[in-house]
């Protein structure tokens, strides 16, 4: 094979190589040019959602919350001092009032701290009145007379502080109520923080319940609530609500306090289970629309309308009152228009939809 046989060849092969390459990159362009028409026609393409009207109506805001009646007041009485008691003067299920003596500890040590404060007192006192007689014959100066002042002063002192621990070892009530529980015996010895009485004051009963975020916003502390009790469902009370919760709980929840009068003979008792039930009166209608609506949450204030041209048009809102799965709209709509309620997530301000029942 000669010199340009060899040439010819070589010159062929990268002419065939070249041909190649160029169909290859041909094909490929022509792809995608294709990828893109079609990225482009489903570009095009109209989003399926699903619409809703914007309606005027009457809302229902009644709703009903359970919970747990508590006592109005309890008190959970513990020794101060350490002792022996001598005698217990009330049971479980005894009815005292505030003041009334419960139980006596005798407690040797405070009582002959008394003791000596007494006669401390009584040695200052004549101390006292010693110096004075003899100041006034110049007997002693105006220093010592002076300091027998201050040591009746001092011993006047301890004396009080020495009744007062005595004072301790007389067990009393400090309010109204019912000995729920009694935890000595009469010979027991206490040491300082030992229960000794469990008392309840259930005159006035608390109902313990939580609300959601938007039933909190429709109550207030002083409002009547009617209340029933689980064991008698044909009984009604009349509530008073004392105490919403500042700040939700883990579950975004609201704790609140329901005052209820438990009047002499009723059978409500601690512990039970009640409700409440909130009705609000019958209102004017207003414009709402479903709470899937919101392009988001609620807080978002944005929603998508549509028309005739079927195109999705951002809108902003001012969300109200919400009731179940209905939002009231205080402004930003009207009456009549076309809201998508599901879909929002593929949407952009002016993307075609297609409306599915």
């Amino acid at each position: 094979m000669g010199k340009v046989t060899k040439i010819i060849i070589t010159v062929i092969a990268v002419a065939v190589i070249l041909f190649v390459i160029a169909r290859v990159l041909t094909g490929n362009k022509k792809k995608n040019e294709q990828q893109t028409q079609l990225v482009a026609e489903q570009g095009k393409a109209a989003i399926a959602v699903r619409l809703d009207t914007v309606k005027r109506k009457t809302l229902q805001f009644d709703f009903t919350t359970n919970g747990i009646f508590a006592a109005g007041k309890e008190i959970k009485f513990a020794a101060e001092k350490a002792g022996r008691v001598t005698s217990i003067l009330v049971d479980e299920g005894s009815h005292v009032t505030k003041g009334q003596l419960l139980a006596v500890i005798r407690t040797d040590e405070q009582h002959v701290q008394l003791e000596n404060a007494e006669a401390g007192y009584a040695n200052a006192r004549l101390d006292k009145e010693r110096y004075d007689k003899a100041f006034q014959t110049g007997g002693v100066t105006q220093q010592q007379v002076d300091k027998a002042a201050l040591d009746l002063q001092n011993a006047e002192t301890k004396l009080k502080q020495a009744r007062i621990a005595v004072g301790d070892a007389s067990i009393r009530s400090s309010i109204d109520g019912i000995i729920n529980k009694r935890f000595i015996e009469p010979g027991a010895v206490l040491a300082p923080g030992t229960e000794l009485f469990d008392i309840v004051d259930v005159s006035r009963l608390k109902l313990q319940a939580t609300v959601t975020e938007s039933q909190v916003a429709m109550i207030k502390t002083g409002d009547k609530v009617k209340v029933t009790a689980g064991v008698f469902p044909d009984k009604t009370f009349t509530g008073t609500i004392t105490f919403i919760a500042p700040k939700a709980d883990e579950s975004l929840n609201f704790a609140i306090e329901i005052e209820v009068s438990n009047a002499a003979g009723s059978m409500l008792r601690a512990g039970m289970y009640g409700s409440a039930v909130f009705s609000f009166p019958q209102q004017a209608p207003v414009l709402v629309i479903p709470r899937t609506a919101f392009a988001g949450s609620i807080n978002s204030g944005e929603v998508f309308v549509t028309d005739t041209s079927l195109r999705a048009q951002l809108r902003k809102v001012t969300g109200g009152r919400v009731a179940g799965n209905e939002v009231e709209v205080l402004n930003g709509l009207q009456e009549g228009e076309l809201i998508i309620s599901s879909g929002q997530i593929n949407l952009a301000n002016g993307t075609a939809v297609q409306p599915v029942k």
